[in-house]
């Protein structure tokens, strides 16, 4: 796949570069914000090669690429998008001035903010909707580039933790050897370094300086608060893991970003790095870790109660439901949730449940293939199973289910019938990043978690059989 050209096609779709307010990509997403979409942009956009769907919210056109397509073709949308910025700027418009440095390949996001001219609706209009974007939507953003960055970490060393434990299952007598425990210390690193990994990307996404969010995350991270006493309460390290490591953070950009506006420039430098970590580092450690230290509790108790009491019906209802947020691309707020859930617990409940969607959805992609008599939808399903069973599932719901329209829902409620199975049996994973097939090795029970996977493909297969579709028209050939 050329990813130059396709982001040149999707650049010439939906530029100039002054209808393009915000750019950034997640895992398998090119995210735009324009300033106006006419309605045949969504389906020129769809006729791409490459370009596996295309879904709009109120204030985002999310082109669906897959994973590492859709950080290669960023990274060249963005080039062309600074390009054609400097050549405006060069033949004299005023453009906005470019994002702050420090932003990763993976989560890549430029401001393009064209100033206002009079008589110019379209840009003031487009600008009020981006501000007027929902709370909830502008922290799934910011969610999403905290932890997006982290995904690596958490496949690489998850398929560590996973593969020793199931090694050490069938061989104990190996748990002494100094490689199995290096392996060990391998497996677990991304754990060991979360908050202060955690602190670092929130300060960022938060508008401070990372390394004093780092910085403040290791506060209330340090091994040593355990010897300290307020009062009769003992000072925990770690108390309340992620959701308190976001709160301090959250606190001390907005600190941060406050001070440079009151301290003199010469004493910037040396005031308001001090002045955050202290004022910073006490609210942390008086007020909002204990705050954190609460919501975390009460998330996992929640979690744990639910899924314990609910068991197979609360199963049921996450596993039918994932789809449809998958679709809707705010997946990305479930993953502080994992995150604390492995930290708290050692593994989180959520996923395997979570995962069986993407399994409803094979299962009934199968039995479309076996009904259908179109050539053409016949290779689309066979050239997005593997990757389907791998974990990725948005190619079979943009190219298949979602377009047929019952199977989407039949493969929703296969899903629901695998989440049944891992909830009645607590099923936890240990890692996050990777489903489908693949989390079988950081599950807790690899055998009932393959029985969810079977279940799963088996209901979604069988309900979309006989629910049926209606059999598409085959493309005529060019």
């Amino acid at each position: 796949m050329d990813y130059k050209s396709l982001a040149k096609k999707i650049f010439d779709i939906t530029g100039p570069e002054e209808n393009i307010l915000h750019a950034a990509n997640c895992m398998t997403r090119l995210r735009l914000q324009l300033a106006q979409a006419a309605p045949e942009t969504a389906a020129q956009l769809k006729a791409l090669e490459g370009v596996i769907g295309v879904n709009q919210t109120d204030t985002e056109l999310q082109v669906i690429l897959g994973p590492g397509a859709a950080e290669q073709t960023a990274v060249a949308f963005q080039q062309l998008l600074q390009a054609a910025r400097a050549q405006a700027q060069a033949q004299g418009k005023e453009k906005a001035q470019p994002a702050p440095s420090g932003q990763n390949s993976q989560n890549q996001e430029n401001d393009i903010r064209p100033k206002y001219s009079i008589g110019d609706g379209k840009k003031l209009h487009a600008d009020i909707r981006a501000k007027n974007a929902t709370p909830f939507k502008l922290l799934l953003k910011k969610i999403s580039g905290i932890f997006i960055p982290l995904i690596p970490g958490f496949i690489a060393c998850g398929l560590i933790t996973g593969l020793l434990n199931l090694l050490l299952k069938s061989e104990p007598a190996l748990a002494d050897m100094a490689w199995i425990k290096m392996l060990a210390i391998m497996g677990n690193a991304i754990f060991y370094g979360m908050n202060l990994f955690v602190g670092f990307n929130a300060a960022k996404e938060f508008g401070g300086s990372p390394i004093l969010g780092g910085i403040l995350a290791a506060v209330i991270t340090h091994p040593a608060l355990k010897d300290i006493m307020l009062g009769s309460e003992q000072l925990q390290p770690g108390r309340g893991g992620i959701i308190a490591v976001l709160l301090v953070t959250a606190f001390g950009a907005w600190l941060e970003l406050r001070l440079r506006k009151i301290i003199p420039t010469m004493l910037d430098l040396l005031l308001t790095p001090l002045l955050t970590i202290l004022i910073a580092g006490f609210a942390a450690l008086f007020i909002l870790q204990p705050i954190g230290g609460m919501i975390a509790t009460a998330i996992g108790d929640g979690v744990t109660i639910a899924i314990h009491e609910g068991g197979a019906m609360t199963g049921f209802i996450l596993g039918g439901l994932w789809l449809p947020i998958v679709m809707l691309g705010i997946h990305q707020a479930m993953t502080p949730i994992h995150v604390q859930l492995i930290q708290e617990y050692g593994v989180t409940l959520l996923l395997p449940i979570l995962a069986m969607a993407g399994c409803g959805q094979i299962g009934a992609c199968l039995a479309v293939y076996f009904k259908t008599k179109n050539k053409f939808l016949k290779k689309t399903i066979l050239s997005a199973l593997p990757v389907g069973i791998m974990g990725i599932g948005e190619p079979l719901i943009y190219g298949v289910t979602l377009p047929l329209g019952r199977p989407f829902i039949t493969a929703c409620i296969g899903g629901a019938f695998g989440g049944a199975v891992q909830a009645a049996f607590s099923i936890g994973s240990s890692a996050i990043g990777i489903s489908g097939l693949p989390l079988t090795t950081v599950t807790s029970q690899p055998l009932i978690y393959l029985l969810g996977i079977l279940t799963s493909y088996i209901a979604g297969f069988a309900l979309t059989w006989l629910a049926g579709f209606d059999e598409p028209e085959e493309p005529q050939a060019s």
